[in-house]
């Protein structure tokens, strides 16, 4: 345990600068661009690209040692960050603020590969609960891995948009370096115990088949997965239009106060995990958490209230760690260690390729079709009963449309002989049986 929380602390400060520098990206891109389309194709080439590799980096966790895939991850992430200040210095502000020029994507795009790397880290912290959590704590230890994810957001929230206020971008890059440099010699020394592990002779980087093989072993999983993606790909609208929305309520500086506040959600919702557990039937948990979310998508705003949005954003913030901790126990208990890795990455690839698909469509929609049509005379006449008046009630339309997929979704899974499947095979699976550690 005491491996446990260190690596938990050096991820938390790895995790913070991660979150500080995409969020004050996305910051930056919309008050220079002032284009939802921009930050849609932001936020969901982030979501591509971390699914993408999905299994290739769960492949890595798997064969090798895990504190020697976070260094690497740490290692390649200060490289890309120093990349992108390098270009910030070489082209200079004006320049690379033209979304519609190669420098702004070349720029994006060397700050996505550094936060997509630094995703790695989130995968091996996964098994490293299977390997130094004994079984019956590790739900709980899931909630602490929530509660510091919800620290994480909380602090880079505030900080991201005050940065980009008050300091501007190219000293939110500067800080970001800094923090990932601090992050990498602080995870150094840390010791890991654990085996090397085993060889496997030929293997491909991209083991889909190992993965597959883990998954389909055990009933109901490849359902799970698929409720799991079905519901990112409804989550990408919020990807793509959280902040626009937000930022028409609010000025930068406050709508990252306001991130930062709601941000207490997490560490509320981690904490009770952590506190209390799942319950003895983490699938039943984790749908009805779903249910929850898809309730509040559809109402937090139904009228363009300030404080609704708030409250809103933050019941949500404080259920989603119930929901990530309920499916990395469900996988600690019923995958094999040795494939955990694997089987945690493709579940990344298939659940996250959703989120940039739905994302990637909706911007275009949203800006293009749903909001010029709720801004007509028409669109406000027809759906004002409903949604109210005000600058974004296209936005509000387009939340409450999404929440009402997922709330049908989850009623039919909780119905499904899949979920039956499932809760018995959690029920059933013996203990994971670790082989001895050996010290880093």
């Amino acid at each position: 345990m005491r491996a446990f929380r260190q690596v938990l602390g050096n991820t938390l400060v790895a995790n913070v600068t991660s979150s500080y520098l995409w969020f004050a990206l996305t910051f930056w891109a919309y008050l220079e661009t002032r284009s939802v389309m921009a930050t849609a194709i932001i936020g969901g080439g982030y979501m591509l690209f971390t699914a993408v590799f999905g299994t290739f980096f769960g492949t890595l966790v798997d064969r090798h040692r895990k504190k020697q895939v976070m260094v690497m991850s740490s290692t390649v992430t200060l490289v890309a960050y120093a990349g992108s200040g390098g270009l910030w210095l070489l082209l200079g502000e004006d320049r690379l603020a033209d979304w519609g020029s190669a420098w702004f994507w070349l720029f994006t795009g060397v700050i996505l590969v550094g936060g997509v790397v630094e995703s790695l880290r989130n995968i091996a912290l996964s098994t490293t609960v299977t390997l130094l959590v004994p079984e019956d704590g590790r739900d709980k230890a899931n909630g602490l891995v929530g509660t510091v994810q919800g620290i994480s957001f909380m602090i880079t929230s505030v900080f991201s948009g005050l940065s980009v206020g008050l300091l501007g971008m190219g000293w939110t890059l500067a800080i970001a370096m800094a923090l990932t440099g601090v992050a990498l010699l602080h995870l150094l020394p840390i010791t890991v115990p654990e085996l090397d592990p085993e060889p496997e002779e030929g293997g491909p980087h991209f083991d889909f088949r190992g993965a597959i093989t883990a998954i389909t072993a055990v009933p109901g999983l490849v359902a799970l997965i698929l409720f799991t993606t079905f519901n990112n790909l409804v989550s990408g609208v919020y990807i793509a239009l959280m902040d626009p929305y937000g930022l028409e309520l609010f000025s930068v500086e406050a709508w990252g106060i306001v991130l930062g506040v709601t941000g207490l959600g997490f560490v509320v919702g981690g904490g009770l995990v952590a506190r209390f557990g799942l319950g003895r039937n983490p699938v039943r948990t984790l749908l009805l958490v779903n249910l929850a979310i898809a309730l509040l998508g559809m109402t937090f705003t139904v009228r363009e209230w300030a404080w609704l949005y708030v409250l809103g954003i933050f019941l949500f913030m404080a259920v989603i760690p119930a929901a990530e901790a309920a499916e990395q126990t469900i996988m600690q208990r019923v995958v094999p260690f040795r494939t955990q890795g694997r089987v945690f990455g493709f579940a990344q690839s298939v659940e996250l390729a959703a989120s940039p698909i739905s994302a990637f469509l909706i911007g275009p929609i949203a800006e293009f079709a749903l909001i010029p049509y709720m801004e007509s005379e028409e669109g406000r006449d027809s759906w004002r009963w409903l949604l109210g008046d005000g600058d974004a009630r296209g936005i509000a339309l387009v939340f409450m449309i999404a929440g009402a997929i997922m709330f049908v979704t989850v009623l039919v899974a909780l119905t499904s002989a899949p979920y039956r499947r499932l809760s018995a095979a959690y029920a059933d699976a013996p203990p994971q049986q670790l082989e001895g550690a050996a010290s880093d």
